[in-house]
């Protein structure tokens, strides 16, 4: 059973305070385009972000705004900051880095909020039972072609609002000759 993919690049999920600092008080996003997930998309506002040892511009912001803030970036992307994100599942930020992150009208400082994102699927209540996996269980995923190998350490997260798709950070991604929209499968034990 095939899973599309969606490669992650670096983004940033904002809190309405940090928004409101980084944009002006009440701002509101911009939909560029929607996302596979249904009401997320890539909004038209990007910040830059410091670390210790450097910067990256153009960072994208990622809506509707959450509760707290939250810096996804690659390992790679650490190394360019100065930073090592720890990976882990989205919104898990407890003792997690941060970094500086600057907009056009104001500087946030996060105490912490820098991760790299687990690989991970989402999945719908009847996909979870078509492939006979529940929230939270981790898996093994095949991915085929020339680059062909296997990612462990897969968490699933099955919720009813979800769309079937695994997402990966761009380096995972390329590292196996991947492309969105390309497929996956997820291996059974025994």
């Amino acid at each position: 059973m095939a899973i599309p993919v969606a490669l992650s690049n670096r983004h940033i999920h904002l809190s309405q305070k940090d928004l409101d600092c980084l944009f002006g008080p009440g701002y509101t996003l911009t939909k560029l385009r929607d996302l596979s997930q249904p009401g997320q998309f890539a909004a038209k506002e990007k910040v830059k972000l410091i670390g210790p040892k450097g910067i990256l511009e153009d960072v994208r912001i990622l809506g509707p705004v959450r509760n707290q803030t939250q810096v996804e970036i690659s390992i790679g992307d650490g190394y360019q900051l100065g930073i090592m994100p720890p990976v882990r599942p989205s919104g898990d930020l407890a003792d997690t880095p941060g970094c500086i992150v600057v907009g056009p009208k104001g500087v946030v400082e996060l105490k912490n909020g820098v991760i790299c994102a687990q690989r991970h699927i989402h999945m719908s209540t009847e996909d979870g039972a078509r492939f006979k996996v529940r929230d939270k269980e981790i898996v093994k995923v095949r991915c085929g072609g020339l680059r062909a190998l296997v990612f462990d350490q897969v968490l699933v997260r099955v919720s009813p609002n979800f769309r079937l798709e695994m997402h990966l950070d761009i380096e995972e991604g390329n590292a196996a000759g991947l492309k969105n929209g390309n497929f996956v499968e997820i291996l059974k034990e025994g």
